[in-house]
């Protein structure tokens, strides 16, 4: 995975572009939610790009912690930290903070194990609509408006038990459950980092979905083919 097809690096700033942006959500994460789109009137850059080139920048550590502060627009300069220590931000020349990552604990820093790493988290990351969201919002009696759809990535958090066999590890899904607020909700989903004889670690993602409504299976159904053909014709 060359992240730097997915992202330039101008006077010291990364910069990621609407259409850089969307090629990686598809093109790596199999994420094809509209809000990627690069003419989207909210686009946003995927939180997993950002989550990519942390651990490019600064390795795979044992312990961390991910937020995201705020959406991302196309072009905006970014600034990574020379120097961080356990806890720094991601953010803009006015000061407008997009992430916050806290890290403790052994750094992996070999490029072939954080691309792996990388792929597999990114890759269970992008699939999360419909294979999880939709049972879990079924089961809960409420979804996002099929017309507007907004989904959005608050945090992820992982501990690595193993660290040495995060090499070989895959991601699957442990638990997922959603709290209710009015026409809020987030949805975490529990994941377990293992190998075929061990679990190395595990973690968390946390998704905030507005704008809810009662569930309704026809139209849930309907949006959800006609999002697996825009994912089938994108791949050819």
């Amino acid at each position: 995975m060359l992240l730097e097809s997915y992202h330039e690096l101008i006077d010291g700033r990364v910069i990621i572009s609407a259409a850089r942006a969307s090629r990686f959500a598809r093109e790596v994460a199999g994420d094809y939610n509209p809000i990627h789109d690069p003419d989207a009137r909210r686009f946003c850059v995927p939180g997993d790009l950002l989550f990519a080139l942390v651990l490019k920048h600064y390795g795979l550590s044992q312990r961390m912690h991910f937020r995201f502060s705020a959406m991302l627009g196309a072009d905006v300069p970014l600034q990574f930290p020379a120097s961080p220590g356990e806890c720094f931000q991601i953010k803009d020349d006015e000061g407008r903070v997009y992430l916050e990552v806290s890290r403790a604990g052994t750094v992996i820093e070999d490029p072939g194990t954080i691309e792996r790493f990388t792929r597999r988290y990114v890759g269970f990351s992008g699939k999360n609509f419909p294979d999880v969201l939709t049972p879990l919002m079924a089961r809960e009696g409420v979804m996002f408006n099929p017309e507007r759809p907004l989904v959005i990535y608050d945090s992820m958090a992982f501990e690595l038990h193993v660290p040495q066999a995060v090499d070989r590890a895959e991601l699957t899904l442990a638990d997922s459950r959603m709290q209710l607020t009015g026409k809020r909700a987030e949805a975490l989903l529990e994941f377990h980092i293992s190998d075929a004889q061990q679990l190395a670690g595990e973690g968390s993602k946390k998704l905030v979905l507005s704008g809810l409504q009662p569930y309704d299976e026809a139209r849930m159904a309907a949006f959800t083919r006609a999002f697996s053909r825009r994912r089938e014709e994108a791949a050819g």
